[in-house]
């Protein structure tokens, strides 16, 4: 079944290309508005030593991003599970901090960490740090009763209930939270580059569009979508064959 979808997928990138190539060349849209696809092609193959070397710039930002913001987005949700007032009086500010856009932040970012990765992957670390939060707190909070209960009849300690009674009920809605995190990782990372940098997809980017090369910006931008898709994906299998008990508590 996951050959046929793939195949699906293929055949639908495909026509979908074909509707671009055919727009472009019978609206004659102007390169710098709509390049067609084998100009994009193009820059793929020629400008590939170019194009990996930022890449892989944008793949270390979000992969340090990503993996310091889950861990401290674990370590948070385990802290507010553990105190009532504690969480009282975290919650209402994380909210809050949602509510400031990235773009207000990244320049003081930038400013305080300066123009290296530490203020890309700071920003990819701010992005991501909610929703693994949340999501894990939510999880630890909605324990099956029964699973309690049952912990409690065998006297278990309260830590030892926190990681072996709660903490692996709520796998399953950090998972969520992770998938969340990995699909929008990249936004951060990109938005830090976008502000201040002098390396990464962002930046080519960025200098690619003042510059009018509009076909090596769409290259670019085509990388980052590969990067996103191929981080999802792969984050959701092992996700799907590191918690296997997840189709039960559906």
């Amino acid at each position: 079944m996951k050959v046929i979808s793939l195949i699906k997928v293929a055949f639908l990138a495909l026509f979908l290309l074909i509707c671009w190539q055919s727009a472009v060349s019978f609206f004659a849209i102007p390169h710098y508005m709509l390049p067609p696809p084998t100009d994009i092609l193009t820059q793929l193959t020629s400008r590939y030593d170019l194009l990996w070397q930022h890449a892989q710039v944008t793949m270390l930002e979000i992969g340090l991003g990503l993996s310091l913001g889950v861990i401290l987005g674990l370590i948070s949700a385990l802290l507010l599970s553990l105190s009532p007032h504690l969480s009282a009086l975290l919650l209402p500010l994380l909210v809050i901090s949602q509510a400031i856009p990235v773009f207000a932040i990244a320049p003081l970012l930038v400013l305080w960490f300066g123009y290296g990765l530490a203020s890309k992957i700071a920003m990819t670390i701010l992005i991501i740090y909610f929703p693994v939060t949340a999501a894990c707190y939510d999880g630890l909070r909605n324990t099956p009763m029964q699973w309690l209960e049952l912990a409690k009849t065998m006297k278990t300690s309260p830590i030892a209930m926190l990681f072996k009674v709660r903490l692996p009920a709520a796998l399953p809605s950090f998972a969520s939270g992770l998938r969340i995190a990995v699909s929008v990782a990249p936004i951060g990372a990109i938005v830090g580059e976008w502000v201040g940098s002098s390396q990464g997809l962002g930046y080519l980017m960025l200098h690619a569009n003042a510059r009018m090369q509009v076909d090596l910006m769409f290259s670019a931008l085509f990388i980052l979508m590969l990067i996103s898709l191929t981080l999802y994906f792969s984050v959701d299998y092992l996700l799907n064959r590191w918690i296997p008990w997840i189709r039960y508590l559906k």
